[in-house]
């Protein structure tokens, strides 16, 4: 398992001198600057790179940009609107603009209008530190009474209902803003932020786009562009919805074991794979990620590993981030899963044996605290995460060894 890091570039506070601190083998970044639709030019790909390489004494940094996370679908593709042919095209020749500069795993969604969708970014824990959080009554008021959704009340059983209309009676204006800000957050590292008139148009925009539509403009998309990844060298991994449920009326197609096992068989080529997410799908009680890992694992091409505690039953739910060992996710099961996965890949004589993975999401502990972040990225909280995996796949690596001496 290669150990990366998530960068968003040179205003990422933590810099890429941390980065070599924390251990971290490799990179995943992007270029969040150039908007969807656009082509990722050569230059600006050896700009990145560059960026990645050097520490800010200019000494090398000994470190490189592994991954592409991500290399955004846009809204015209995912609806097969507009310039949407176009917008492919630039997609292809990004891909092969990547593949010469040796790029060669990039990850994607398909998760309409919105990216991952919380209701807190920093939600106060009892020891004192934060995390991400959704919130299910706090969405429903946000869906109800400030998103004034046409048909909002439909979707939530009554007694949802009712509790949502005493939170946010409850809301001050404050609050009522900061809610309005998290739920259109936006791609990570993005610079775009969606008002409340961009975001009733874009939910405008899928009224008539139902989930085996929108699956169908999946693998239209993957028909065209993975021809292009395996041409190239490129293995694509698209990451499951966050969170894996039905939000603002929108469809949802990549939140279960079967919503993949149905996209890789649409598009079968080893080049068409996955993300596996462990916090995304770990959401979802019925998605048992170790035996994801053994069913699918052929075709993961890079993990995320972090951990989600869910905190009321069925679905939709309220759930927060949590300690990367603590929440619902085995996470020893699941990195035992992985290695397992390696050891075939090593035997059959693949390229690909060593899985990236970074330790994704990380809850803001001690100096994180104070230095207001990209949410969900802190430095502390996740070297603390990767400290964590590190652990576990040092015991489960030697684990053989010790068993053969005794």
């Amino acid at each position: 398992m290669k150990q990366t890091w998530r960068w968003f570039g040179p205003r990422d506070l933590v810099s890429i001198d941390d980065i070599c601190q924390a251990g971290a083998e490799g990179v995943v970044s992007a270029l969040h600057h150039i908007p969807s639709g656009a082509v990722w030019s050569p230059a600006e790909i050896a700009k990145r790179q560059a960026e990645i390489a050097t520490m800010k004494d200019g000494a090398p940094s000994g470190l490189k940009w592994d991954v592409v996370e991500s290399l955004p679908v846009s809204e015209a593709i995912k609806k097969q609107e507009g310039p949407w042919r176009d917008h492919i095209d630039a997609y292809k020749q990004s891909l092969r603009n990547l593949a010469a500069a040796g790029i060669d795993i990039v990850c994607y969604n398909f998760m309409p209008v919105l990216d991952w969708t919380r209701t807190h970014l920093n939600w106060r824990l009892p020891n004192g530190a934060t995390c991400m959080r959704f919130d299910l009554t706090d969405f429903v008021a946000f869906d109800r009474y400030i998103l004034a959704r046409s048909g909002a009340s439909e979707g939530y059983d009554a007694a949802l209902l009712a509790q949502a209309e005493e939170r946010f009676a409850k809301m001050d204006e404050d609050r009522r803003a900061q809610l309005t800000r998290t739920v259109a957050f936006g791609l990570p590292g993005s610079v775009e932020q969606l008002t409340l008139d961009d975001l009733r148009g874009l939910l405008a925009s899928y009224a008539g786009i139902h989930a085996e539509k929108l699956r169908q403009h999946l693998i239209d998309f993957l028909a065209e562009v993975v021809p292009v990844a395996r041409e190239v060298g490129i293995r694509m991994c698209c990451h499951p919805d966050d969170p894996p449920f039905e939000l603002l009326g929108l469809p949802r197609i990549m939140s279960t074991e079967d919503d993949y096992r149905r996209i890789v068989e649409a598009v079968d080529l080893p080049e068409n794979g996955i993300t596996l997410c462990s916090g995304s799908l770990g959401v979802r009680a019925e998605n048992d990620l170790p035996g994801m890992m053994k069913r699918l694992g052929h075709r993961v091409h890079f993990i995320h590993l972090r951990n989600t505690l869910r905190e009321s039953e069925g679905l939709p739910c309220s759930f927060h981030e949590a300690e990367h060992l603590g929440g619902d996710t085995n996470m020893v099961d699941l990195i035992e899963a992985i290695l397992a996965e390696e050891t075939k890949r090593k035997a059959a004589g693949r390229a690909d044996c060593n899985i990236p993975f970074r330790p994704d999401h990380g809850q803001d502990i001690l100096d994180d605290l104070n230095r207001q972040g990209q949410p969900g990225y802190p430095a502390i909280g996740r070297l603390k995460g990767l400290a964590e995996l590190r652990g576990i796949m040092t015991a489960l690596i030697a684990r053989p060894q010790n068993k053969a001496a005794e």
